[in-house]
């Protein structure tokens, strides 16, 4: 494996298990990573987040509730996997990291979560950040990371 990391959002993850602009990019990075070619990080914060977007998209009647818990248990098993591979590392909410989220939080005015997700990137080493937030990436840029937009970016997200 190369060393390389790629940090995602809850945003990018449901791009894996709900079919959207730039889901193809992220299937790529899914499959680098089985292939353990890249690394993929993301928070522990993200599960509840996925798993969120998965059932809105159940309410909202964009997939049915079969397609909903069929994506559920494909988020959940795929990441149990991943992480036994050793290609996809799990990052625990920290003190430390929700101290950082709240200083964007009162400096950039974007919301705690996101400022988490900065925060854990940051603390994770990641070589970049994939979120289809722009907010998220706008204030990731400030803050010095390689943030890119699955949708926009996916040749960028290809060659990491």
């Amino acid at each position: 494996m190369n060393g390389k990391s790629v940090y995602l959002d809850s945003s990018a993850i449901a791009k894996r298990y709900l079919a959207e602009d730039g889901s193809e990019t992220v299937d790529a990075l899914y499959r680098r990573a089985e292939d353990r070619e890249v690394k993929l990080a993301f928070s522990l914060w993200n599960v509840g987040e996925v798993v969120r977007a998965i059932a809105k998209a159940e309410r909202l009647r964009w997939i049915s509730k079969e397609q909903a818990g069929a994506a559920t248990w494909a988020f959940l098993r795929e990441s149990l996997k991943l992480r036994d591979l050793g290609v996809l590392r799990t990052v625990p909410v920290r003190g430390d990291f929700l101290a950082k989220a709240l200083t964007l939080l009162l400096r950039e005015g974007i919301g705690q979560a996101d400022g988490l997700q900065i925060a854990t990137c940051k603390g994770s080493g990641a070589s970049a950040l994939v979120s289809a937030d722009r907010r998220l990436l706008e204030v990731a840029r400030s803050e010095g990371l390689v943030a890119l937009d699955p949708v926009g970016d996916g040749p960028r997200i290809r060659s990491i």
